[in-house]
């Protein structure tokens, strides 16, 4: 589990056959699970200035290839007892999305990011979502799209204000909206049918 609180800034050496080598200051152990741009991976080979981890071919066939190139954010899984900040992140990319629209304001940037459609649903207005393995939050949504606004201190700490128009960016929409959805749009219409009562009381057990 990840808290979408970017750790370091990091550099790809090399990507080749689903083996991705990364100079970093972390000095991960072999089995460890770091988050590369959001994407949960687990670290097979340490070196003296850096990592490998290996990327499965169904998370090659979801993330573009770009966010396994030149520099990238990683956040190494959370340790028990420490502190919980951000937002609760799996490392599980629903969908890559597409930077369509930057407005400058005078004290941060509004992005907004296209989706696919049926990702909407799950995309919640003031709720949380993950970009390149960034915990946001999400200011407005529309039909495929949805508009996040970035502070300075996010922008010169994260390679965000790198983004420009046509940018691909890995996306995690938030856990409970999709549990809550899945199990909506699985309830029978009858007696034994969730109530929100229900729900809430998920949500709040975890």
């Amino acid at each position: 589990m990840f808290t979408g609180l970017i750790r370091e800034v990091a550099k790809v050496e090399s990507f080749i056959n689903g083996k991705l080598k990364v100079i970093s200051k972390h000095k991960a152990k072999i089995g460890d699970s770091i988050a590369i741009n959001g994407v949960c991976l687990t670290v097979i080979q340490t070196l003296d200035n850096g990592f490998v981890v290996e990327v499965a071919d169904e998370t090659k066939a979801v993330v573009d290839e770009s966010k396994f190139k030149d520099y990238i954010h990683i956040e190494p899984a959370m340790q028990m007892g420490d502190r919980f900040e951000g937002h609760i992140v799996q490392g599980h990319i629903d969908c890559t999305g597409e930077v369509i629209k930057i407005e400058k304001l005078s004290n941060g940037v509004n992005y907004y990011i296209k989706v696919p459609q049926e990702q909407i649903k799950y995309i919640v207005p003031k709720g949380s979502i993950t970009i390149d393995g960034i915990s946001l939050t999400v200011n407005d949504v529309y039909k495929d799209s949805f508009r996040l606004t970035i502070i300075p201190h996010t922008l010169e700490n994260t390679l965000i204000k790198n983004y420009k128009i046509g940018t691909k960016v890995n996306i995690e929409t938030d856990m409970f909206a999709r549990y809550i959805a899945h199990l909506l749009s699985h309830q029978k219409m009858d007696k034994e049918s969730l109530s929100w009562k229900d729900i809430d009381a998920i949500s709040m057990s975890y």
